[in-house]
C-alpha cells in the first residue's frame, strides 16, 4: 500500500509514492515492506521489497537510488546511478536524469518529496530535526536551482512524520533550537515537568516558506500513532524491541 500527494499526481511526467510498511516480504517486527538497507532484516527480502517499490515507480531496481543518510544537510546530485553498497552519505539527493528514482528512508524524520515539473528536476530529503536545523531543505532546494530549476515552480510535499503530540524532548533539545533564535520556541508545546514536545513537521513547513517556493503541502500523517502503517524509531524504543522498519519515500521523472 502507498500514498500519493494530489499536489505531485497533478503534475505531468513524473512518478512518486510514500510506500507505508504494508504489501512487502519482510516478517517480524519489519512486516512488511521495509526498505531499509541499514536495518537488521534479511537483505533478501529488503531487497525484494524496494525491487517491488522500483517496479511501482517504472524504474530499474538499479537506477532505485538511496543514501547512506547521517542528519546532515549534504546532497548528492546524480548524474550516473550508484551501486547500493557505494551510496554517499548524505541526507538528500537532486537530478534531472529521467528514469531515475530518488528514495529517501525514514522512521519518524520528514520525508519530503521535490518537483519542478515544469523544468525537469526534482530532490528528495531526509528532514530529521538535525538535517531540518542544519539546512538540508534549503541546500536540497539550491542544488535544484543549479541543475536548471526555479523556485516559483518548485512543489514540495511532505510525507508521514512524527506529529507533535508524540514527540516529547527534554530541555537540552529545546536549548539547542533556541540557540539558533528565540523565534524557534513557537514549535515546542509545554509537556510534562521540564519536557516539552516539538513539532517537526511545522518546523519543516516553515523553513520550506523561507525559501520561497511555489507550492508546499503536508500530508498530516503521523509515523508513530499509525502502527499498521508506518514504521516508528521512538515507538519501537518506547516498546523495546531490538530494531524497526524503515518507510521509503520516492519519486522519479518518467524516462
Amino acid at each position: 500500500m502507498l500514498i500519493e500527494a494530489p499536489l505531485l499526481s497533478e503534475r505531468t511526467g513524473i512518478r512518486h509514492a510514500f510506500f507505508t510498511r504494508q504489501g512487502g516480504r519482510s516478517d517480524g517486527i519489519y512486516a512488511s515492506l521495509n526498505g531499509g538497507l541499514g536495518s537488521g532484516d534479511e537483505r533478501v527480502k529488503v531487497t525484494e521489497n524496494r525491487a517491488l517499490m522500483a517496479r511501482h515507480l517504472g524504474v530499474s531496481e538499479d537506477r532505485f537510488m538511496s543514501l547512506h543518510q547521517i542528519h546532515s544537510p549534504t546532497v548528492a546530485v546524480i548524474e550516473t546511478p550508484w551501486a547500493h553498497d557505494d551510496r554517499p552519505k548524505a541526507d538528500a539527493m537532486a537530478t534531472r536524469e529521467p528514469g531515475v528514482a530518488l528514495a529517501i528512508a525514514t522512521a519518524d524524520c520528514g520525508p519530503v518529496l521535490f518537483v519542478d515539473a515544469a523544468n525537469g528536476v526534482i530532490g528528495a530529503a531526509h528532514a530529521g530535526w538535525r538535517g531540518a536545523l542544519a539546512g538540508v531543505l534549503d541546500a536540497t532546494v539550491d542544488a535544484m536551482v543549479t541543475l536548471g530549476a526555479r523556485r516559483a515552480e518548485i512543489t514540495a510535499v511532505l510525507g508521514p512524520t512524527i506529529r507533535q503530540q508524540n514527540y516529547e524532548v527534554g530541555p537540552e533539545f529545546v536549548a539547542a533550537f533556541l540557540e539558533n533564535g528565540a523565534a524557534y520556541r513557537r514549535f515546542f508545546a509545554d509537556g510534562e515537568g521540564d519536557r516539552a514536545h516539538f513539532d517537526l513537521p511545522g518546523f519543516i513547513g516553515a523553513r520550506l516558506e523561507e525559501l520561497d517556493i511555489g507550492a508546499f503541502t503536508d500530508l498530516e500523517r503521523c509515523t508513530y500513532a499509525e502502527d499498521e502503517m508506518f514504521y516508528s524509531y521512538r515507538r519501537a524504543t518506547h516498546r523495546k524491541e531490538p530494531d524497526y522498519g524503515r518507510l521509503i519515500s520516492a519519486i522519479a521523472l518518467e524516462a
